[in-house]
């Protein structure tokens, strides 16, 4: 299902940057390392879309997700909400907006109070931001949530000891629910789920979506589970995003050679169909030390001199799809699952 929207973007986020200074160590006394986390990311995200952000571990998709609601502090850039300038913002002015934009969390076993019960867990943001409500209130809008997420209301009273993991994360998208959002930033929501489960959180977010018309960033490293619940697919590599597409369009003809590579590391149900595997040469770079010029360079099959001298530019070279790449002269394979 595809549901892009038009009009002014819900987000906006315009060269946003997030760098973690490290400070003189027995190793390193004298000097300041800089991790460069995210460097420059921008894009925006429309009323009742989902964009989805994809990428290895360690390209900064979980920092991006963290920074745009404030949870980290930007290094620079803009990020609008709503018309909201939230770079800036201190602690007591973005308390207001805190309840339009929740997080769920990757890890549905660490992320609930074991202390707490199930009830106890989905009404805390009521008793914070609307201390005025009553228990009556409370109760009967934790029933609802529980029984919108496919739980039964009598889990309310349950500790999450007694659930399993999948079902733990519906408690966790309970909680995010609870004080009606208008913005989501789902953090991997399933990669820490059997998956046998994962495709089940996925129908339930996109129900959920379909009935509320939440607005959310979809943050995965599978392209193939992004590809289920985005309208766009945002593709990032050491802290940049270097394409930017519609996801049928990204899926059909993929412009950047990483997002190439990552759709050769598809998995395929059927073991009759073979097929020549992109192995990417080398590890990762070290965000402390990026490359010159383009920063898949190092590791890219297409790489030219050129490549290290410049920084590539996010650039729409088709309608809706963008990507940051000097090279308009490959020919990429799609995805197996186009």
């Amino acid at each position: 299902m595809t549901v892009v929207q038009t009009g002014t973007p819900l987000l906006t986020a315009e060269g946003v940057s997030k760098w973690f200074f490290l400070g003189n160590t027995l190793f390193r006394r004298g000097r300041q390392d800089v991790v460069r986390a995210v460097d420059g990311v921008s894009f925006d995200i429309r009323r009742g879309e989902v964009l989805g952000l994809v990428g290895e571990s360690g390209s900064g998709k979980s920092t991006v997700g963290r920074t745009i609601l404030r949870l980290n502090e930007p290094t620079a850039g803009s990020i609008r909400f709503d018309g909201h300038e939230l770079a800036g913002l201190t602690r007591r002015q973005l308390r207001p907006l805190r309840p339009r934009m929740q997080l769920i969390f990757q890890d549905p076993f660490s992320s609930l109070n074991p202390r707490m019960t199930v009830g106890r867990i989905i009404d805390t943001p009521i008793t914070i931001h609307a201390p005025e409500t009553s228990r009556a209130a409370r109760r009967e809008r934790v029933a609802e949530l529980l029984h919108l997420v496919g739980l039964s209301p009598r889990y309310a009273e349950r500790y999450p000891h007694e659930f399993s993991g999948g079902q733990r994360q519906r408690i966790g998208i309970a909680r995010a629910l609870v004080m009606n959002p208008d913005f989501l930033v789902a953090d991997e929501p399933v990669s820490a789920l059997d998956v046998s489960i994962q495709a089940q959180v996925v129908n339930l977010l996109l129900e959920i979506r379909e009935k509320l018309g939440l607005t959310m960033l979809f943050i995965s490293h599978d392209l193939a589970v992004v590809g289920c619940v985005s309208d766009r697919i945002a593709v990032m590599y050491l802290g940049r995003i270097v394409e930017l597409a519609p996801t049928r369009s990204l899926f059909l003809d993929p412009r950047h050679p990483y997002t190439e590579a990552l759709f050769s590391a598809e998995p395929i149900p059927n073991p009759a169909i073979r097929r020549d595997r992109i192995l990417l040469k080398g590890e990762i770079p070290s965000p402390v030390n990026p490359p010159s010029g383009c920063v898949f360079r190092t590791r890219c099959p297409y790489a030219l001199p050129d490549c290290a001298k410049v920084v590539p530019p996010l650039t729409e070279v088709a309608p809706g799809h963008a990507k940051a790449c000097i090279r308009d002269d490959l020919d990429l394979r799609p995805s197996q699952h186009a």
